[in-house]
């Protein structure tokens, strides 16, 4: 394998690349204008639900900053637990058919090069005004489901909220405490209730992923079995 040289661009070829095929690497000044012009009192949700005071949780990589993604359950009288999932709601602050929703429909993804990474979104957006940070109120849209015992989905709704991120998770903290009690599920101060509201979670986590296995959902593993035997 020839070695790459130690003046390489990685990041200058990447964005070549990228060109080549069709994405747009670079933000344009309209688009950088757009996003400049936005402030925080523009992101609300509107006469959305405000559901701000549950026990919201995020649970990413221990540097990230672009969160997409909280969640919150509770338990049923019944048994069975329900479950709100939020993802940030960004079209409460991108405008549709804006130059900056354009140039997101045109990329449709950020752009992981193993290297540098190519946002969809400039960061003032991605890591800001949509990111559902801890401790900022933000516009999101919500997922609710209700897990019976026996993992069955038994209702589901898709609604939009303005909702409070009380807990940012990282995964390493949160999985050695869910595997074996050791340490915190969060760095710093645990919010009261977090534990119960994370073990809750897991529960639900574990009856849906049991009644996949019960009902023969496929993995990777299985997919892969079956493309080499087609071969």
């Amino acid at each position: 394998m020839t070695p790459i040289p130690a003046n390489f661009d990685f990041r200058g070829k990447a964005r070549s690349e990228m060109i080549r095929h069709g994405f747009k690497p670079d933000f344009s000044p309209q688009v950088m204008a757009e996003v400049n012009a936005i402030n925080a009192a523009a992101t609300g949700a509107g006469n959305c639900r405000d559901l701000r005071q549950l026990l919201w949780s995020s649970i990413d990589n221990n540097d990230s900053r672009d969160l997409d993604q909280i969640e919150w359950a509770e338990q049923l009288p019944d048994g069975n637990i329900r479950v709100l999932v939020g993802v940030a709601d960004v079209d409460a602050t991108v405008r549709k058919g804006s130059a900056t929703d354009q140039n997101a429909s045109a990329n449709a993804t950020s752009v992981y090069t193993g290297g540098p990474v190519f946002p969809m979104l400039p960061d003032k957006l991605s890591t800001g005004l949509t990111s559902l940070g801890p401790n900022v109120d933000r516009a999101a849209i919500l997922m609710e489901f209700v897990a019976g015992k026996d993992g069955n989905v038994v209702c589901a709704d898709v609604f939009t909220a303005l909702v409070r991120n009380q807990a940012q998770l990282n995964y390493d903290h949160a999985g050695r405490w869910l595997q074996d009690g050791s340490g915190a599920p969060c760095e710093g101060n645990v919010p009261a209730g977090l534990t119960e509201q994370l073990r809750l979670q897991n529960e639900a986590a574990a009856r849906l992923q049991r009644f996949r296995k019960e009902n023969g959902a496929l993995t990777f593993a299985h997919l892969l079995q079956s493309r080499n035997l087609e071969v």
